[in-house]
């Protein structure tokens, strides 16, 4: 038995003076890491001015899905008598994250790319303000979002079912608040917000899409709606689908930052699956049915089906 404990023992010993020899050498390691910070190649935050945190823009959702569904993503409940307790709180906490978020985006394109100093704390509580003060009225957008969800699919019971578990209006919700942002000239906040939403439903929005009310995305995964897209009121969209821009040159990034590059698609347009709208000229027109995988590059008149011919099917 003594001798068996000794065996052990020395095993130990030696799997601790293994593991010793490893952590030697990490102070080494560490150190050419450090060094490589400095390479003007790869990209790197080292600053005293802090940079937008994702645990924040998490924990701004959060709050916003809070005073936009009231009483649904709560972590007490919510009733008439401490409503007025209950918004005030969470729109006074939410002020504070966002307008230092504002303030830190602001800040860093400062500094990073040399723009003028535009008061950066002042402005992140001003836009702030207007972007909380436009809450009515992007409340209004999501119910008329909901309900043409609701109306269009027989697999919903509920008005709550959509609101708690359907990843197109999460996905839609973030984007209407970055959409808000976005307009009021902040970088890169309002894309953060909406790559968080992209990581969590796989549907991809970008905050500068304009989309108009009854926007439904009926299961959603891959998504794409690019920066320029244009959306009417009710329009329908399903899983797979793109609206995206035609490929340009790898050097055009620059001249055509900030142009039309995605389509329009005008009122009460339904997109199956997988189809690929693209190109900033491109307009499909109202009422109209885009079927499934297909591909469009060029305009489309009002009230046209666009469909794919009847594929052979091969049975063996």
């Amino acid at each position: 038995m003594r001798h068996h404990d000794k065996m052990n023992e020395q095993k130990c010993k030696t799997e601790v003076d293994t593991f010793s020899s490893y952590r030697r050498k990490l102070p080494e390691i560490a150190e050419k890491i450090i060094e490589n910070c400095s390479d003007k190649e790869c990209y790197t935050h080292i600053d005293y001015d802090p940079i937008p945190s994702s645990q924040s823009v998490i924990e701004i959702i959060d709050k916003f899905k809070q005073i936009l569904f009231p009483g649904y993503f709560s972590a007490g409940k919510v009733d008439p008598a401490n409503l007025r307790y209950n918004m005030g709180q969470t729109v006074s906490l939410l002020f504070d994250i966002l307008s230092e978020q504002i303030a830190n985006s602001i800040r860093h394109d400062c500094l990073r790319y040399e723009s003028e100093c535009s008061d950066c704390c002042d402005k992140g509580q001003e836009i702030a303000l207007k972007v909380l003060d436009s809450i009515p009225e992007i409340r209004k957008l999501l119910a008329s979002d909901v309900k043409a969800t609701f109306d269009g699919d027989p697999a919903a019971l509920s008005h709550d079912e959509i609101i708690f578990s359907y990843p197109g209006i999460f996905a839609t919700t973030v984007q209407r608040v970055a959409h808000k942002l976005f307009q009021y000239g902040v970088p890169l906040l309002p894309r953060v917000m909406t790559e968080h939403a992209h990581s969590v439903t796989g549907i991809d929005i970008h905050p500068g899409a304009s989309i108009g009310e009854g926007f439904v995305i009926d299961h959603g995964t891959g998504v794409v709606i690019g920066e320029t897209a244009e959306i009417g009121k009710n329009v329908r969209i399903y899983q797979g689908v793109t609206i995206g821009a035609l490929s340009l040159p790898p050097e055009a990034g620059t001249r055509f930052r900030g142009k039309k590059r995605h389509p329009t698609i005008e009122e009460g347009v339904i997109i199956y699956s997988g189809a690929t709208i693209l190109g900033g000229d491109t307009i499909i027109g109202a009422r109209s049915v885009i079927g499934g995988n297909v591909w469009i590059i060029k305009s489309i008149p009002p009230d046209t089906k666009v469909l794919m011919e009847e594929p052979k099917l091969i049975y063996k």
